[in-house]
């Protein structure tokens, strides 16, 4: 199954700005959610559509904290599908943003963010 057809197995792809704990953290809380970290996938400075077009490509939803995201979005998604954006306020905990990501895991399916911006639950 591609991460795309159902977001409780937890696909998702950070985005470069993100702290990679959160991924080590996620491990710890639940070791079957799919959280693929940018180390070695997103260099620094990647262009946005092109970070959002490898996202969609394997189906993740782009957990992101670039504030710029949601233009570039908006532009992708009037060509092709996304698997959605989830937007992480810069000023909150590693462990409130662990926590955030298990929710969405928990609460949204992939058809309610497809093609969707939502902000982290808090």
């Amino acid at each position: 199954m591609n991460c795309f057809e159902n977001l409780r197995e937890g696909c998702f792809q950070a985005d470069a700005n993100l702290d990679p704990d959160i991924g080590l953290g996620l491990q710890r809380r639940d070791p079957s959610l799919d959280y693929r970290a940018a180390l070695g996938l997103i260099p620094d400075g990647m262009p946005d559509p092109d970070v959002l077009r490898l996202a969609a490509e394997d189906g993740r939803v782009l957990v992101a904290n670039d504030l710029r995201m949601p233009k570039h979005f908006a532009d992708f998604i009037a060509v092709r599908d996304s698997p959605g954006l989830l937007l992480v306020p810069s000023r909150i905990s590693i462990g409130e943003t662990i926590e955030g990501l298990f929710i969405c895991r928990l609460s949204w399916s992939a058809e309610e963010m497809r093609n969707q911006i939502r902000w982290l639950p808090r």
